[in-house]
């Protein structure tokens, strides 16, 4: 029961515009969501009205936690943040993932979440500690860096507590601005503008509460389960830069990944990680012909500023396009495009975008936002950089891997969890192709993996649409679910692991720490089943916001007219085909009518209706949704 087991049993409501400090009982929504996207997804769609604007006090920002937070060797304790983002064309709900240690310390000090709503009329920060929360006074801290903020209030308040802050980017209200929290951990989704805009710079945490099981005894059989198959799954090594690395796990971790502190000549040190540690890699591997340490300043000024390297990496990418085209230039942009790659470059454009000085005033609101007032051209020479919703990069495009399609039909974001659990098996079959040593995700291996997790064999045979829509249900629900607990991304599912028999991966085990730490019996297919139910409240959340089924449910058009040319980690663009035989997809665009087909099964596998896309009264029901259904009846937005 929520506040028993898993939970803290908490949620703290902050209104800035009144100062007030209320609390409502995590019970109230954790039985039927669970956690995380589930929990926050509720408030959203019980408070935030359509017509809300991201930067209008009426919004929500939500910090949330799942029941799984606080434990050890688990990676179960990230936090999400939800709200209408500024982000998205148009402003739509949204989410962020947060690693590290900060949602863990926000379950210790007594909270399984909290809602900030209103508006300060000065700068604040919040404190929280022990189930006692406070407003404090943030005008000193106004302008300054996420990271120099961070390092402020743990000399003020002690090194133990967690921070969370917004950089100069979100108090300007760059519709891309990022939240960094302890760890050098990134929320994206541009709320860290909505913090700018509520004047709220950051969120300290600190508590000496516990995390409770009810079956600590099966909890612990698990934990030793998911280690022994976890310990040595196979990670992608840390970004190679010539600065000294040690690996840094976020807390409760089970083994550890590909995340890894530096520290540079001038005595700096940061997080290099994933796409944030390598997007400014080959620019400045072009302008200086070697190894430098340029990369890492290039991410340390995202991460000081708050600025979406998501954004930023197809932005400078564009703005390349631009120059060679004639369009912009060093001098009408006050920008050294002159000098891209090179650490003057990366600094001015990050520099002017944050404090929105000339043209980074117009960047501030996003490519897309950007092409149209450059105009002259622009708009057509972003080609297929970008995700046109957001303007992050087009990762694990559909032309590839087809069933991604779905994904980024559906979501308001780049679905970086759902793109990951067929891309990252696909690049461990890469590496086995290639003939590398001590790989074992051959093709036999990842059909047999297909079947488990993702309904059939067949979804596996890139050479084809067939077995696609069950696997995209299959992960969506799993994913939802995952993103509720909430469980890191690098390390589950659990699909395979290198030292068996059959190298077989286990996808019950999620369901079965569930159970032990709630003390409720939970199997996979019922813990699919709340994410299932988590997925249509938030389909039914972007319905209401002007996603309309069958007809919003459509990719960007170059992905059916501009052939496949290439796939970051993989220039051929090869992929099991039929009976596991190696194909290419390079050339391979979006077959429309298969598409559309695809999207026929998919709706027919979710109960929506099958003509328009939209939702059902039954099936809402079915997933104890009846009140969601009513609210959309009365809209006209179910079926």
């Amino acid at each position: 029961m929520a506040g028993e087991f898993g939970y803290a049993g908490k949620i703290l409501r902050v209104d800035l515009s009144s100062g007030s400090i209320t609390y409502v009982p995590t019970v109230n929504y954790a039985d039927r969501f669970l956690g995380g996207r589930g929990i926050a997804a509720k408030i959203y769609w019980d408070e935030v009205s359509p017509n809300v604007k991201a930067f209008d006090p009426e919004n929500r920002l939500i910090f949330v936690t799942g029941p799984l937070a606080g434990f050890t060797r688990l990676a179960g304790s990230r936090s999400q943040i939800c709200g209408k983002s500024p982000a998205t064309i148009p402003e739509l709900f949204c989410y962020s993932n947060v690693g590290g240690s900060w949602g863990a310390e926000l379950k210790f000090s007594g909270y399984d979440g909290t809602i900030i709503q209103g508006k300060s009329d000065k700068p604040v920060y919040l404190f929280l500690q022990d189930r006692i929360a406070e407003i404090r006074d943030a005008s000193a801290l106004w302008g300054k860096s996420s990271v120099e903020t961070r390092e402020i209030l743990k000399g003020e308040l002690g090194s133990s507590v967690k921070v969370l802050a917004t950089g100069p980017a979100g108090e300007n209200l760059v519709t891309f601005a990022t939240v960094l929290a302890d760890d050098d951990s990134s929320g994206s989704s541009g709320f860290g503008a909505v913090m700018g805009s509520k004047r709220l710079k950051a969120i300290a945490v600190r508590g000496s509460g516990k995390v409770v099981a009810a079956n600590l005894e099966r909890l612990r059989e698990v934990t030793e389960y998911v280690h022994k198959l976890a310990k040595d799954a196979p990670m992608f090594p840390p970004i190679a830069y010539p600065p000294p690395k040690k690996r840094h796990a976020c807390y409760g971790c089970i083994a550890g990944c590909g995340r890894t502190f530096s520290e540079v000549t001038n005595g700096e040190r940061g997080k290099v990680c994933c796409q944030s540690g390598s997007f400014y890699r080959e620019p400045a591997g072009f302008y200086y012909k070697e190894w430098t340490e340029v990369p890492f300043h290039a991410t340390r000024l995202c991460d000081k500023y708050g600025l979406d390297t998501m954004v930023i990496e197809p932005m400078i990418l564009w703005i390349l396009r631009c120059t060679r085209a004639g369009i912009l230039t060093d001098e009408n942009t006050g920008i050294p495009i002159s000098k891209f790659g090179s650490l003057e470059f990366i600094e001015g454009i990050i520099k002017k975008i944050s404090l929105r000085e000339g043209f980074g005033d117009i960047l501030a609101q996003g490519i897309s936002s950007a092409a149209d007032l450059v105009g002259s051209g622009a708009k057509e020479l972003i080609g297929d950089l970008i995700f046109p919703k957001t303007g992050q990069p087009y990762y694990y495009d559909p032309r590839m891997y087809i069933t991604t399609g779905l994904f980024y039909a559906m979501e308001p974001r780049v679905p970086i969890q759902h793109l990951h659990e067929i891309s990252l098996l696909m690049l461990h079959w890469l590496e086995w192709n290639s003939g590398a040593a001590h790989a074992y995700v051959s093709s036999d291996l990842t059909r047999a993996i297909a079947k488990s997790f993702w309904g059939s064999e067949i979804a596996a045979d890139f050479s084809t649409y067939e077995g696609k829509a069950l696997a995209a249900k299959k992960i969506q629900d799993r994913q939802y679910a995952k993103e509720s607990l909430i469980l890191c991304d690098h390390s589950w599912p659990i699909a395979h692991v290198k030292y068996s028999a059959d190298h077989m991966g286990d996808p019950t085990i999620e369901s079965k720490i569930l159970s032990a730490v709630t003390g409720k019996v939970v199997d996979e297919e019922g813990l699919y089943r709340i994410g299932e139910r988590v997925f249509n409240l938030q389909r039914a959340i972007l319905a209401r916001e002007g996603h309309r089924g069958r007809e919003a449910d459509s990719l960007p058009e170059f992905t059916y007219t501009t052939p496949l040319r290439f796939q970051k980690y993989n220039a051929e663009c090869l992929l099991p085909g039929e009976g596991g035989k190696v194909i290419t997809r390079k050339g391979a665009v979006v077959d429309r009518n298969k598409f559309e087909d695809m999207k026929d099964e998919y709706y027919n596998l979710r109960g929506w209706d099958v003509t328009s896309g939209l939702q059902t009264m039954t099936k809402l029901e079915q997933l104890e949704l009846r009140d969601i259904a009513q609210n959309l009846a009365q809209s006209d937005l179910i079926a």
